[in-house]
């Protein structure tokens, strides 16, 4: 006869949900906690069965168990409620410590109603978390007596809400928004489940929250709560944050036809429920604050208990330029258009007229040049459908997820966050306004088929003469979408001192005007971009190309002008030793030896064993048969770099005494990389330009970045006879994007076909994946 332990049939109950694939979303946590309840009650009454208990005691389901909203991984956090029974840690134990046994995470506590009121009024997160009790087994009343308590005391306590309100913003800043991050964090973020937690915490203290706002607390609940029980099944693991890696699968577990169709939804999630969250917060803070008087901030628009409002004598649908003068008005006060402004223009704005009326490109590039204040009033705007009345042709990019690790905006989010970034540099440039479009529009094509920069050229053309622009400044903005990229691509993947580089820059750009424009919409876009996208270095590079671009355009000759002298008098003494010789500065390393095929791959391969990320070098040779090479370094995050041991072993290497390949393998396999680009990674790719310099021809390697790939790189090209005179190195996302100035061993241009080709056979050879890589 087979003998079934307590609790035992539940428990099997509880583990057929999770295992159940069919269930989703709240469906699934529902039955999971409709499962868990019979398992906890099965083992509350084992526990308590054979005990003579005298007063009353109920187990209480608290937090996202109290709430229904158990995801496959989440604890439960239980109290075992008892008004004075002596031997309850002894009941306690009983039903704990199977519970242990099942390897489920717990949070328990013991204690009666009163201990539990006096710990909620000290510490906010168990009065939140006693508002979500739920009976579970046991004495109701017990149970219904602390919830009741709960609620009346946190509904008295005067400091709770404006202390959650500060933890609330706390969490947000540190967590970052959930409508525009491509990784973000399902629970904790701004917009997600902890956010509509403490709302309905919020209205359990008195905060009228409306009906259709709680419609869309629920339908983003639904949303949230679906993707994060489908993350904790594909992970295996309790995780908040929705990496890249993760969304294909999550989407298809949640019956999206495609990641990007997951993000989409999600954005508009975590948008409606920061909208609600917002606004309820908004009241908070005007609670108990002293009314000024109205102040009128433009013809028809005032404000008024800190925000702005439309009189109530104006007609929004006689004038389609009001739009944006609120808009305007409210980012200039850095405050909010009140809901029933927002719901009256939403109702009655017409779309903006053709072409606009006159002054109403002005007021947009006022609008724009509040930075990033802008962007919570353009988000309610957005959010109200009165964005795409003033640029309709934003629609295809509303929500729109860029699918890699490189950014970490939605499209939308990222075209507001460059504008506002270059709001910040408009000192620097002649014309502000043109700035600021350009920003605005430079990504404008990436929500449409085709290649995003052509297509953002041909709106531009559209919008800008419909806005009000001059057929000039339809050129500038036009020039500023085209080239957005080709300064950072040009300083990054070229060489700064070879003068086709500034010339092939001057061409594209033409005028002093767009320059300057081009150079400071880098900063911001590379800004808006993510952390890796823009640091001192790239900042750097940009700068002294553009100090070289204005040279040619103002007529100076190029050629003439040396920047970033390589070898300098330092370096030209120490290769007159004739020895083999390492300097070093806190960026940079600067290697002297015998000029043999190798040393640049030797260099890079000791590099990479050290965990250093080479961000560019320049080489050079001189008759006596000495090199020089100088390799300048990304300095880690933890701190200055420790040369002395990387400086021996560059000097092992050189002289042949070190075993690159075997230690770096080792080291490959001892460091595992993470993954974070979503979907397969590309091919290797080699592609050759012929007319980038006057003196060598460029090589630039696609690849996935992995330990080593440079020194890999750069020994298959010295096996094919090449001479590596200069390189940048640059890593995107998961694929580093390497540039090589390169001449045949004769000292010419690599033009001869044949060679050409094992060149690229011998690259692609190296990178191409094995057992031992």
């Amino acid at each position: 006869m087979t003998v079934v332990v307590d609790g035992e049939n539940d428990l099997m109950a509880r583990r057929a949900v999770l295992d159940d694939p069919s269930l989703r979303g709240t469906r699934f946590t529902r039955e999971l906690c409709r499962a868990t309840d019979s398992w906890l009650a099965d083992l509350w009454s084992s526990a308590v069965g054979e005990q003579k208990i005298s007063k009353r005691c109920a187990l209480v389901a608290l937090g996202g168990y109290g709430r229904g909203e158990l995801a496959p991984f989440s604890d439960l956090d239980v109290v075992l409620l008892h008004d004075g029974v002596k031997n309850i840690d002894e009941i306690a134990s009983k039903i704990w410590y199977p519970i242990w046994d099942a390897g489920v995470k717990l949070g328990h506590s013991v204690g009666t109603v009163k201990q539990l009121l006096d710990i909620a009024k000290s510490e906010l997160d168990t009065a939140t978390a006693l508002l979500s009790s739920r009976h579970v087994a046991g004495d109701e009343d017990l149970t219904r007596e602390l919830l009741d308590s709960a609620t009346r005391v946190w509904k008295t306590s005067k400091d709770r809400l404006p202390e959650m309100m500060k933890r609330v913003r706390s969490r947000q800043a540190e967590h970052g928004e959930v409508a525009f991050l491509l990784e973000p964090n399902l629970k904790e973020g701004y917009g997600g489940l902890r956010d509509i937690h403490a709302l309905l915490w919020a209205e359990a203290a008195g905060v009228e929250i409306s009906r259709s706002d709680r419609a869309s607390l629920d339908a983003g609940r639904d949303v949230l709560m679906s993707l994060r029980v489908a993350l904790h099944r594909h992970a295996g693991r309790a995780v908040e944050v929705l990496h890249l890696e993760d969304q294909d699968a999550v989407a298809a577990a949640c019956g999206y036809p495609n990641a990007d169709a997951l993000a989409a939804a999600l954005s508009n999630a975590g948008r409606s429920v920061s909208w609600v969250g917002d606004e309820v917060w908004a009241r908070v803070s005007a609670t108990g604050v002293k009314s000024e008087p109205d102040r009128l901030l433009a013809p028809g628009v005032i404000l008024r208990h800190g925000e702005v409002h439309l009189d109530d004598d104006v007609d929004p649908a006689s004038d389609p330029s009001l739009l944006l003068r609120v808009a305007a008005s409210a980012a200039r006060q850095r405050t909010r258009i009140d809901r029933p402004t927002l719901d009256r223009l939403a109702q009655s704005s017409p779309a903006m007229t053709t072409p606009w009326p006159v002054g109403a490109v002005d007021d947009l590039v006022g609008l724009l040049l509040t930075g990033h204040d802008a962007i919570p009033v353009l988000e309610s705007l957005d959010q109200r459908g009165l964005w795409v009345k003033i640029l309709p042709e934003w629609a295809p990019n509303r929500s729109r997820p860029q699918r890699n690790a490189y950014h970490r905006f939605t499209v939308d989010r990222h075209l507001w966050e460059a504008t506002a970034n270059a709001s910040d540099l408009a000192h620097r440039v002649a014309r502000p306004d043109l700035l600021v479009l350009g920003a605005l529009f430079h990504d404008i094509g990436k929500g449409y088929p085709g290649d995003h920069t052509d297509v953002g050229v041909e709106l531009v053309a559209r919008i800008g003469p419909r806005i009000g622009l001059s057929p000039d400044d339809v050129v500038v903005v036009q020039t500023m979408v085209q080239h957005h990229l080709t300064l950072a691509d040009a300083a990054t993947r070229r060489d700064l001192g070879d003068p086709a580089t500034a010339k092939f820059v001057a061409d594209a750009v033409k005028s002093p005007l767009v320059l300057d424009l081009l150079h400071a919409l880098t900063e911001a876009d590379s800004l808006a971009t993510g952390t890796s996208a823009w640091g001192s270095w790239k900042a750097e590079l940009v700068a002294e190309l553009v100090t070289r671009t204005h040279s040619v355009l103002g007529g100076g000759d190029v050629d003439e002008i040396q920047w970033r002298l390589f070898p300098d008098a330092e370096v030209l003494a120490m290769m007159a030793t004739g020895e083999i010789r390492v300097a070093t500065s806190p960026e940079a390393v600067t290697v002297v030896s015998p000029d043999r095929p190798g040393t640049f791959s030797r260099v890079a391969g000791v590099m990479a064993l050290h965990g250093l990320g080479v961000l560019g070098a320049q080489a050079h040779s001189d008759e006596q048969g000495m090199a020089a090479s100088r390799f300048s370094v990304q300095v880690p995050a933890h701190g200055p770099i420790e040369w002395d041991p990387i400086v021996k072993n560059l000097e092992r290497a050189l002289r042949g005494e070190l075993a690159i390949e075997a230690r770096l393998t080792e080291r490959a396999l001892t460091y595992k990389r993470r993954r974070r680009s979503a979907g397969a990674l590309a091919s290797p790719r080699v592609t050759f330009f012929d007319e980038a310099s006057s003196n060598a021809t460029v090589i630039e390697v696609r690849a996935p970045d992995e330990l080593g790939v440079l020194h890999r790189i750069t020994k298959a090209m010295a096996e094919v006879g090449l001479d590596i005179r200069h390189a940048t190195v640059q890593t995107i996302g998961d694929e580093v994007v390497d540039s090589f100035y390169v001449r045949t061993a004769s000292g010419t241009k690599l033009v001869d076909a044949f060679h050409r080709s094992e060149v690229e056979r011998a690259i692609l050879h190296i990178l191409t994946p094995s057992p031992a890589r």
